[in-house]
């Protein structure tokens, strides 16, 4: 079945000693042809902070597509998340890739944090209400939702972001009901191996035959 867009790539990066090392590092990606610049959402001293940096790589190109694989929903209230994204996506001139996942990094996310590490499917639920939140607070004029999890009330959502209806979800996860859930919500599904419930990724588990079991 030939491919109905064309293969694109995204280059990593997490962090630079200083703010030009950290601007010549998002040019050289886009002067190398990259799609996206992407980082990660840690705890981890390495890390910049997602926002932030992703914002100074656009602001430093042109082209280039920013990226986080994947905000962790447990860090950040949806509302937030949403207008934060939202501002990211109009100071990029529309070029955000919004991802955003369960979380899975116990030890350095939520133990050294005192962030509550709940079962798996909490974490899901909670992350299937947010996603359906900030899809609303990106579209909508007032929102009123009333979830297990999140509740807001008559909130309008400004700015809007740049790119209509919304900029491209990516989900990232490894489990059937997540898997299951970007199937269906969206743009950009992220095949991971599965969050283990006492933390960490089931890696060893991860054959092409379960690869393939997942992308079906």
């Amino acid at each position: 079945m030939p491919l109905s867009r064309a293969f694109r790539f995204g280059g990593a990066a997490f962090s630079a000693p200083s703010w030009p090392q950290w601007a010549d590092n998002a040019r050289r990606l886009e002067d190398l042809g990259y799609s996206t610049l992407l980082i990660s959402d840690h705890f981890n001293p390495r890390n910049f902070a997602a926002i932030p940096a992703l914002t100074a790589a656009a602001l430093a190109t042109t082209s280039l597509r920013v990226g986080c694989t994947v905000f962790d929903n447990d860090f950040r209230h949806p509302a937030l998340l949403a207008k934060e994204a939202a501002t990211l996506d109009l100071l990029s001139d529309g070029r955000l890739e919004f991802g955003i996942g369960a979380g899975w990094k116990k030890d350095v996310d939520y133990d050294r944090t005192g962030i509550p590490f709940d079962p798996p499917g909490t974490r899901v639920g909670r992350l299937e209400e947010a996603v359906r939140l900030i899809k609303r607070l990106w579209t909508e004029e007032a929102v009123t939702f009333a979830g297990r999890y999140y509740h807001v009330h008559e909130l309008e959502n400004r700015p809007r972001p740049m790119q209509r209806p919304h900029p491209p979800i990516f989900i990232g996860g490894g489990g059937k009901r997540l898997l299951s859930f970007a199937a269906r919500e969206a743009d950009i599904v992220g095949v991971a191996a599965q969050a283990l419930p006492e933390g960490g990724l089931a890696i060893a588990q991860d054959t092409m035959g379960l690869l393939r079991e997942k992308v079906g």
